[in-house]
């Protein structure tokens, strides 16, 4: 395992891997890593995934899941790695054109970060073209569960879960950015784990979305959320977040038909389960 711990935690770490602290911009580093382990399949999740960091600082984003992912891409073709498969996002659909989201969607992202994930996707074609790689492509929904950090696309669940901890014990009223209405596909981190894991061995040159096809309203996960912490504040209303579509959702048709996958846990469990953690951390 590969890991900045810029935005991690080593006591997320499975013991039983082995792990490196390794940036994956360090082009000389991450050599002497392909060098060690010399992977057969390389699942390629490491990136900048906070749009609003995206969005304030194109450039950064651009280095760590352009310049980052095409060292990671290279190290793969030197080594003789069989096949890459690379977490992309929904967030390359931008405000979508029909719902729910298909993989035939025009792509036409509304932020840096959906853009530097689909020039990825643009790199990988080549690479499959020319250097005989084979890829994978995941485009995660929201992505939520249990250890997440309240940054990236579905950071409202660990930071909405946090705040109504905190606010049933201090007052502290969370915020909604936005009126409320906005809606997303809130996927579980258990389901996107077994996505990848089926991903090994199938979808060779495919792109899927990984999502629940379910759309939920950020009005309506705050209330869930409200409920599992038995939380009886105020929640307010804040302004709009730049970068950020209204309402997106996913067809995962292509990735049950072609990978035998489908989400499994529903909100409420998974909600639950996040809950659960964040408060025996408290």
């Amino acid at each position: 395992m590969v890991d900045s711990l810029i935005t991690g935690k080593p006591e997320n770490l499975n013991p039983k891997a082995t792990f490196y602290e390794v940036d994956i911009r360090d082009a000389e580093l991450l050599t002497e890593v392909f060098d060690r382990e010399q992977p057969e399949v390389v699942d390629h999740h490491a990136a900048q995934v906070n749009l609003r960091t995206s969005v304030d600082n194109p450039v950064y984003d651009a280095e760590v899941n352009v310049l980052g992912a095409l060292n990671v891409l290279e190290q793969a073709r030197r080594h003789g790695a069989r096949k890459i498969i690379f977490i992309s996002s929904a967030a390359v659909y931008g405000e979508p054109a029909y719902l729910p989201c298909d993989e035939n969607h025009p792509i036409r992202p509304r932020s840096p970060y959906g853009a530097s994930k689909y020039a990825i996707e643009v790199y990988l074609n080549v690479y499959r073209a020319t250097y005989g790689l084979e890829t994978t492509v995941l485009r995660y929904a929201n992505v939520y569960g249990p250890r997440q950090d309240p940054h990236g696309e579905a950071g409202v669940v660990a930071i909405f879960t946090g705040k109504l901890l905190q606010g049933a014990a201090r007052n502290a009223a969370p915020v909604i950015n936005g009126n409320g209405k906005q809606t997303r596909d809130f996927v579980y981190v258990g389901d996107c784990a077994r996505a990848n894991v089926l991903a090994l061995d199938k979808g060779s040159g495919s792109v899927y979305n990984i999502g629940t096809g379910e759309e939920t309203s950020i009005n309506d996960l705050a209330a869930l959320l409200t409920e599992l912490t038995s939380y009886a504040g105020d929640i307010v209303h804040g302004p709009e977040n730049a970068g950020e579509v209204f309402r997106i959702y996913s067809d995962c048709t292509r990735a049950n038909q072609e990978l035998g996958w489908a989400a499994t846990v529903s909100l409420r469990e998974g909600l639950a389960r996040t809950v659960a953690h964040f408060r025996d951390k408290a």
